[in-house]
């Protein structure tokens, strides 16, 4: 293998997949652009993810202990107050003591017992487990194992990039965070771009997240009964985010009409179907009736065939096709990506009807793809993964995973905005020093197992730089080569 092979096939793992992980440059070797397509032709699965709940059934399952935990706050709280109630008559005309924390017009004994009562409430709604975060870390965990044990890993991160994409936050709902991916993402990222688009807006998950559960048209039956209003948030980031991006025409009125097109879209609660709660449900009374302009186009269908309508219009507009080739080459190649690879991506885009597969191919098929320097800096949740990979490691404590990277800034599912994580080098540059602590610690657990020159010499074919080989040499501790190598720019860059 020559030295320019053994390069390209390093370039492939960093840039397209999950870094090298011992015998993956071996296995790419001869070839690597061609390995990463094949990659992309193998079905994308994933394992143990047949005993997680279905994102319905996990919010029922929350939706269920939060209702135990009021139940049980509410009975704990009559029970206490019944047994106070003597004691409180009895010191009605008590005037000394703490009377902080008594009402106006109440008495120091109705204070006490007040209080009394609302601490056993908290405690006895506490003794309810939530179940929230146990799903979202068993997710977690099925999520970085796949990581893991890609053998490059390509197809994993475009799960990632177009989750990022689509993305929901899980400080919002929690319960759905993973499931959303698996169902929504997942299964389409290496299909027609219209399959994601439809599939990720109607998920559930995204309808709670941009907070058009409860938007009505005007002249819906709700909102001429309620006078509630239009809620535009989910129509302007489809538009904007999602599909044609910023500055690619639409109006205000554009999104108010599909705004109005997407009323009706919500899930079923929990409390009125234990069986179907958390699923889709189109609710015609919430819907604005009649015909919509969007784009100067007419859209007539009768109810959720609307929406569904549009959603297809947008994933075929030349903006879309533009607006994801930009991102998709923004995020793998360059944060200023060549316009020649982007016009290509779009042009394949454009002419198979939104093949992301396609697209994919184009990308990492064009020579501009290869001849941009290592020069994208990582984000936290691909430098964790690549360093554990190194060191042949494959199963993954979800807690530790979340945990670091939350401290790095990246909290795996929750994002701080509706336009997910940025792919900028700005944004993450003031986290390096920390990374050094997260690789500190990571080196001290691993040291005994992990050996530093057979990390460069097996893992990296010996292609990290001069520096970084010198610097691991005069090291004082494996531990300390360790966390010099995880901190390397042929770590760390891509």
């Amino acid at each position: 293998m020559s030295n320019s092979t053994k390069a390209e096939a390093v370039l492939a793992l960093h840039r397209f997949g999950m870094g090298p992980r011992p015998g993956s440059i071996a296995a790419i070797e001869a070839d690597p652009r061609a390995a990463l397509i094949a990659e992309l032709d193998r079905p994308l699965l994933l394992a143990d993810a047949a005993s997680l709940p279905s994102s319905a059934k996990a919010y029922r399952t929350v939706a269920d202990a939060n209702a135990k935990r009021a139940a049980r706050a509410k009975q704990e709280a009559k029970k206490q107050q019944m047994a106070a109630a003597p004691v409180m008559a009895e010191g009605q005309d008590a005037s000394q003591g703490n009377n902080q924390r008594r009402k106006p017009g109440q008495t120091q004994g109705q204070g006490q017992g007040a209080e009394t009562a609302e601490m056993a409430a908290k405690k006895a709604a506490d003794a309810v487990p939530d179940p929230g975060r146990p799903i979202y870390l068993e997710e977690a965990k099925v999520r970085t194992e796949a990581a893991l044990a890609a053998e490059i890993g390509f197809a994993e991160r475009l799960v990632w990039f177009w989750s990022n994409h689509f993305c929901i936050s899980a400080n919002k709902i929690q319960s759905m965070s993973g499931a959303y991916e698996r169902e929504a993402i997942r299964p389409h990222v290496l299909g027609r771009f219209n399959d994601l688009l439809q599939a990720a807006e109607g998920h559930p998950a995204m309808l709670f997240y941009l907070d058009n559960l409860g938007s009505m048209g005007a002249n819906s039956i709700a909102g001429i009964n309620r006078s509630r209003g239009l809620n535009e948030n989910f129509a302007r980031e489809i538009m904007e985010l999602h599909t044609l991006g910023v500055r690619s025409g639409y109006t205000q009125d554009d999104v108010i009409s599909f705004a109005n097109v997407l009323t009706g879209w919500t899930l079923i609660p929990p409390g009125n179907d234990p069986e179907r709660g958390g699923e889709f449900s189109f609710n015609p009374r919430l819907h604005e009736p009649g015909g919509q302009t969007v784009l100067g186009k007419l859209y007539d269908q009768e109810g959720v065939e609307q929406g569904r309508a549009v959603l297809r219009d947008l994933a075929a507009h030349p903006a879309t096709a533009t607006h994801v080739a930009t991102k998709l080459a923004r995020h793998f190649i360059a944060e200023t990506p060549p316009p020649s690879l982007v016009e290509q991506m779009a042009k394949t885009f454009r002419e198979t009807d939104g093949d992301l597969k396609e697209v994919a191919k184009t990308m990492v098929s064009a020579p501009e793809a290869w001849s941009e320097p290592p020069s994208k800096l990582k984000r936290p949740g691909e430098w964790v993964v690549g360093m554990v990979r190194a060191t042949g490691i494959t199963q993954a404590d979800p807690t530790r995973f979340t945990g670091g990277q939350e401290l790095l800034g990246e909290a795996l599912w929750r994002p701080p905005a509706p336009k997910g994580y940025p792919d900028d080098e700005a944004s993450w540059i003031d986290g390096v020093g920390r990374r050094l602590d997260i690789a500190n610690n990571f080196a001290e657990r691993v040291a005994g197992q992990a050996d530093p020159q057979d990390i460069i010499e097996t893992v990296f074919a010996s292609t990290v730089s001069p520096e970084v080989k010198q610097a691991v040499n005069r090291a004082e501790s494996r531990q300390q080569a360790l966390a010099l190598l995880f901190m390397s720019a042929d770590f760390q860059r891509r």
